[in-house]
């Protein structure tokens, strides 16, 4: 995993993507094949004081569009499933939340999130968004949900379809 310090144009564009002022970033966690931002990390205590355990958040309009298609069709029932079918399954979706906490408490530890990750991690297949960012951040083979989504849904970090004013 990576994280690259946010510019200014970073911040920018990531502002326009989620039409809101970024708070507490990190750093940049995954890029679209143009360099746009894709996934921020942000601080797991915000400067207010209050616990934020979404370290991975997905700012890239076009991949939260497609994976909220997936989430409306049916996909996040079909991986639940799968954790209570498949033992292996089960084991690398424990592995992925622990990966993710690890990950966070890298950047400070915050004792009211102890044990709590994203996207319904370890037992819950709850937040697509959430799972892709992982996958998007950490790479390949950390988050076999995230994984999935990726490769189902109409997005690729691969291809840019940014809009001209994110680039």
């Amino acid at each position: 995993m990576t994280i690259d310090a946010a510019s200014d144009r970073d911040l920018e564009i990531m502002q326009i993507q989620l039409g809101r002022p970024m708070r507490d970033v990190v750093g940049v966690a995954a890029r679209c094949a143009c360099g746009a931002p894709t996934v921020v990390a942000t601080k797991p205590r915000l400067a207010d004081g209050s616990p934020f355990p979404t370290f991975y958040y997905l700012t890239h309009p076009g991949a939260t569009a497609a994976l909220s298609t997936l989430e409306a069709n049916g996909f996040m029932v079909a991986e639940q499933d799968k954790l209570s079918e498949q033992p292996d399954f089960a084991t690398a979706y424990l592995a992925a939340h622990e990966s993710y906490i690890a990950d966070r408490n890298r950047h400070g530890h915050v004792a009211e999130v102890d044990g709590i990750s994203a996207g319904g991690m370890p037992n819950r297949v709850k937040c697509l968004h959430a799972l892709a960012a992982h996958s998007l951040a950490a790479g390949p083979g950390v988050n076999p949900v995230g994984d999935h989504a990726l490769a189902a849904c109409s997005w690729s970090p691969l291809r840019c379809e940014c809009a001209p004013e994110t680039r």
